[in-house]
């Protein structure tokens, strides 16, 4: 299904032609972000990642990039996690050199001028202020600071203001130059394509990517014996909260059933908490469970917004509904349909080129290796009812309780003795 190439120097290509499409997408993913980052800098894997975009050797002006991809229809964009970050062009496939000589640009050649970081900086001082007005989102970022506190984890992804101003020129060059190495890259091709002619275009634009030491990440310490509780008082009409546990990596087997348990929750319109506290109460417009697995933890989170009113009652449902996934086994056909659900999104999501370079690329630059859609269905299908009650139990005790929330509260203690399971 695809094809696993990886060049002297270290750079690893992922290709998968699909039939019965005409794009391709080409993506760069490499393995830093701000997980990576130290303190004084925080931010900088975001600011770099802007910083692709506004002028290179071969193509010096901001709107330069813009005009030639925008000829051809293509789309394009980038983005940066807490542990990679990523460069991606989709076009009709007649414009696969276009898409290849525009990435490798970017990657090998971009400007970084003076002039165009101090531009840029304000533009993303601008995101900052939008994440931190919009609460429904920003509890998020709460959630994940409370967790991990001042740990590169629990940073910001798009760093705090004034660090971002502070961050210079040289700064850029020194993070670009040690984490732009052809053994911290992955690029990830999808769509209509032939392999070895593709593969060989691929090495022309990208064999002169170096091998450089990186930058390690520290590994995330987790230490709580307590249910914890980050609040942030705001005159908001809604209260936004996000209660949930301490979970899996990535790596871990039970990464699995997790899923299943997240998806009977709240992954969807059928969910538990969705019925209760939507359905039947009128309680809350959004209400969802995610579970997430990156390289070193993972949590499962139930991210609400909430009537201000109604705030305690609807934490009690929450918890009331953790506690029944521990305490009894869940229906044979409730977990069977969770199950199908989790099977049908994958398969359903995987209907593009942009889809499918994305799901083998981020699976090789985290795990360096990678589950084919088959072989993760075959896992979901081996969810029993004993691996949910197992999971649940493990997840689920009151030590491992946290709840972020911003609303218009002053006194965080009257939530705390809420947080019993």
């Amino acid at each position: 299904m695809y094809r696993k190439t990886t060049l002297k120097n270290g750079l690893r290509i992922i290709t998968v032609p699909i039939r019965g499409t005409q794009t391709i997408t080409l993506l760069i993913l490499v393995a830093t972000g701000s997980k990576y980052e130290k303190k004084e800098i925080n931010g900088i894997s975001h600011l770099l990642e802007h910083m692709a975009f506004r002028g290179t050797k071969k193509r010096p002006q901001t709107l330069d990039i813009a005009k030639e991809l925008d000829r051809v229809g293509g789309l394009y964009n980038a983005f940066t996690g807490k542990e990679f970050m990523g460069f991606w062009v989709k076009v009709d496939s007649k414009h696969f050199d276009l898409a290849a000589d525009v990435l490798s640009d970017m990657i090998f050649n971009s400007l970084f001028k003076e002039k165009e970081i101090g531009k840029e900086k304000k533009a993303i001082v601008e995101e900052i202020n939008m994440y931190l007005d919009t609460p429904q989102s920003y509890v998020l970022e709460l959630w994940e600071k409370l967790l991990y506190r001042e740990q590169p984890a629990g940073w910001m992804i798009a760093g705090q203001k004034e660090k971002v101003k502070r961050i210079s020129r040289k700064n850029i060059l020194d993070y670009f130059r040690k984490q732009f190495s052809a053994e911290n890259t992955v690029i990830s091709l999808a769509g209509n394509f032939k392999n070895r002619e593709a593969v060989s275009k691929i090495k022309k634009f990208f064999e002169k990517a170096k091998k450089t030491k990186t930058l390690a990440k520290k590994p995330v310490i987790e230490r709580q014996k307590s249910p914890q509780i980050l609040l942030q008082t705001k005159e908001t009409d809604q209260t936004h909260l996000t209660l949930g546990v301490r979970a899996y990596n990535i790596f871990k087997p039970e990464r699995y059933p997790l899923a299943v348990l997240s998806n009977l929750l709240g992954g969807i319109m059928s969910s538990r908490l969705f019925i209760e506290i939507r359905e039947k109460r009128g309680m809350a417009y959004y209400i969802k469970t995610i579970h997430e697995n990156y390289s070193d933890t993972g949590y499962l989170v139930t991210h609400a917004g909430i009537d201000n009113k109604r705030t305690e009652e609807a934490i009690k449902i929450i918890l009331k509904e953790y506690k029944n996934l521990k305490e009894k086994k869940v229906p044979k056909e409730e977990l069977q349909k969770a199950k199908d659900n989790i099977k049908g999104h994958l398969y359903l999501g995987l209907e593009t080129s942009d889809a499918w370079a994305s799901y083998l690329g981020v699976q090789e630059i985290l795990k360096r290796k990678i589950s084919t859609p088959a072989q993760e269905c075959k896992m979901i299908d081996k969810v029993s009812q004993d691996d949910i009650l197992k999971v649940a139990r493990d997840i689920f005790q009151p030590k491992k309780l946290n709840l972020a929330l911003i609303g218009p509260f002053k006194d965080k203690n009257q939530f705390q003795k809420l947080l019993k399971l």
